[in-house]
């Protein structure tokens, strides 16, 4: 009697593409639709573990609470002003920057749980998981800014340029997100388990946050300091986003106080230059 084994065989790639994606134009839509529906898988995740937001949002909000009342009395803010006002541009920055733990987190989790393995047995752009990723993470931040606007208007914070200056810096902002939301995939990308994202993310984001312009001004640190502090990303967009809402801090005559605006694009663009070319190799050498 002969028996036949029957091995597991990995996906023909070109043969899982629908016919309609045989033409560039076809290829594009399908990896758009494709895209689309991994956003709407990772939203569904964010829905159904709703402790994860509030784990994200509770720090944010202490730091406002903390600083902004217990320690604001004694903080200077260059030129005068309110240290509320001062300070909220600051936090809507810093819960962008410590969102990118979540993104690492996730994509870690997909990886390890085989995730990726198993959409690349179906008919899926290969792109969809990176960019579905990042359009759900910039989502997140879309809700998390609402949220943190209206903690911000409830404590005293108000934007003094009109609706179109405080929209321009909300989409500041929100392009430092997308620029660390490719950040995180790339970690995510790189680490070998889920566990070992946060030892890496947190011990990175603190100072981060610590040496910019988020809770103190650079003129008002020792000079070495406030040189780091000027040339850190999160303060460009801090400093756009104070300088667009109205809000007081900007002083000195750094080239971050100077170009504000220039700047929170340059150091975003120049990130997403950099990390996702990094994260889709990643991806393709672990896709093979």
């Amino acid at each position: 009697m002969i028996t036949t084994t029957l091995q597991p065989r990995r996906a023909d790639r070109t043969l899982a593409a629908p016919p309609a994606a045989s033409t560039p134009l076809g290829r594009l839509r399908w990896a758009v639709a494709d895209g689309l529906t991994m956003t709407r898988r990772y939203l569904t995740h964010v829905v159904r573990a709703p402790e994860e937001i509030v784990l994200y949002f509770t720090l944010p909000i202490m730091f406002v609470l903390v600083f902004g009342y217990v320690f604001g009395s004694g903080m200077a803010v260059p030129g005068g002003g309110n240290y509320r006002e001062f300070l909220l541009p600051g936090v809507f920055v810093m819960t962008m920057l410590y969102g990118l733990g979540a993104t690492a987190t996730a994509v870690a989790t997909d990886l390890s749980r085989g995730v990726v393995d198993r959409f690349r047995s179906l008919p899926v752009s290969r792109s969809a998981l990176l960019t579905g990723r990042s359009a759900a993470d910039l989502v997140r931040a879309l809700l998390e800014m609402s949220t943190l606007v209206v903690c911000g208007l409830l404590v005293g914070w108000q934007w003094r340029n009109g609706v179109v200056d405080a929209l321009l810096a909300v989409a500041l902002i929100l392009l430092l997100r997308t620029a660390l939301t490719w950040v995180g995939i790339w970690l995510g990308l790189m680490v070998p388990n889920p566990d070992q994202v946060s030892m890496i993310v947190f011990p990175l984001a603190f100072p981060l946050t610590a040496l910019s312009n988020v809770f103190v001004a650079p003129e008002l640190m020792p000079g070495w300091l406030g040189a780091i502090s000027v040339w850190n990303p999160l303060s460009a967009t801090v400093a756009a986003a104070r300088d667009l809402f109205g809000n007081p801090g900007m002083g000195g005559d750094s080239l971050v106080a100077q170009h504000p605006v220039l700047l929170a694009i340059v150091w975003p663009v120049l990130l997403i230059t950099v990390f996702a070319p990094l994260a889709v190799r990643r991806y393709r050498r672990l896709s093979r």
